[in-house]
């Protein structure tokens, strides 16, 4: 870690999780997003997960995202232990295509909220986009920097319609 703010905290509940949640290193690399990667389980490991949630905050975090499987428990129980936005991936793992997993993600009780992503890669790639979403709207670079990736987006697009009708 550099003396620059770390200002996400990427929290996988296993290491069998990092095939999909490395998709969101090279986003926030490429905005300049400051960041730390853990393992930690909400249940095998739950007064580790609130120490990293509470020395996080104290080193400069703004946003969480946590990924996890099966009963997917650890957004939410970033979400009971902290006022900082998080963001939830679940990810597929119990057999169910990961619907046990968006569930358990998405389904939080009232005062407990956890922007929930889709399922596997694509959210965890739209976990980046969102964490510097929320990021951008204190930091006028990273929201020009969101700009420029929304165009690029769009031109990638245009090119790929031009390739089909040429």
């Amino acid at each position: 870690m550099t003396n620059e703010t770390v200002q996400v905290a990427i929290i996988m509940g296993s290491d069998s999780d990092l095939p999909v949640v490395e998709a969101i290193f090279p986003i926030l690399e490429s905005f300049g997003v400051k960041f730390t990667k853990n393992v930690m389980s909400a249940h095998r490991t739950p007064h580790d997960v609130m120490k990293l949630i509470s020395d996080s905050e104290k080193n400069g975090c703004k946003v969480f995202i946590a990924a996890a499987g099966m009963a997917a428990h650890l957004a939410g129980a970033v979400a009971a232990h902290s006022t900082k936005p998080v963001i939830g991936i679940p990810i597929e793992s119990g057999g169910m295509g990961g619907i046990d997993s968006l569930l358990s993600t998405a389904m939080m009780p009232p005062g407990v909220p956890v922007a929930t992503v889709a399922v596997g890669k694509s959210g965890a790639k739209n976990s980046a986009i969102l964490a510097v979403q929320i990021l951008a709207t204190g930091n006028e670079d990273l929201a020009k920097k969101l700009v420029e990736y929304k165009e690029n987006m769009r031109k990638e697009v245009l090119e790929k319609d031009k390739k089909l009708n040429s």
